[in-house]
């Protein structure tokens, strides 16, 4: 696989820039070449040219529909990060959740 680039958003993209840390440091664990950026959601449009993954905070379900119509034409897959590892902000897990999510459209 090629260097898999994700985003992640919260809020504000404090929450989110503590679990990209995390994902990163898990991620360089496994070997595995990602490039996890965090931001706020209101800057999604800046980077849907740029990732293959965006990955949502719990906290902003209720938006899943205004993303996915952001996302609509380009291939991105819309993740919506667990409340037990975003709790937590257990990069491993979500690091998994990430590749098996991506896995589903292979």
């Amino acid at each position: 696989m090629s260097e898999l680039n994700v985003l992640l958003v919260c809020g504000s993209g404090a929450s989110s820039g503590f679990m990209a840390a995390n994902m990163r440091k898990a991620a360089k664990e496994k070997n595995l070449s990602m490039n996890i950026v965090a931001r706020s959601e209101s800057e999604i449009e800046n980077y849907i040219e740029e990732i293959d993954a965006l990955m949502v905070g719990p906290h902003l379900e209720y938006i899943i529909d205004e993303i996915d119509e952001i996302i609509h034409g380009f291939p991105v897959k819309v993740i919506l990060m667990r409340k037990d590892y975003y709790a937590t902000l257990d990069g491993s897990a979500a690091i998994e959740h990430l590749l098996a999510s991506v896995a589903e459209d292979n």
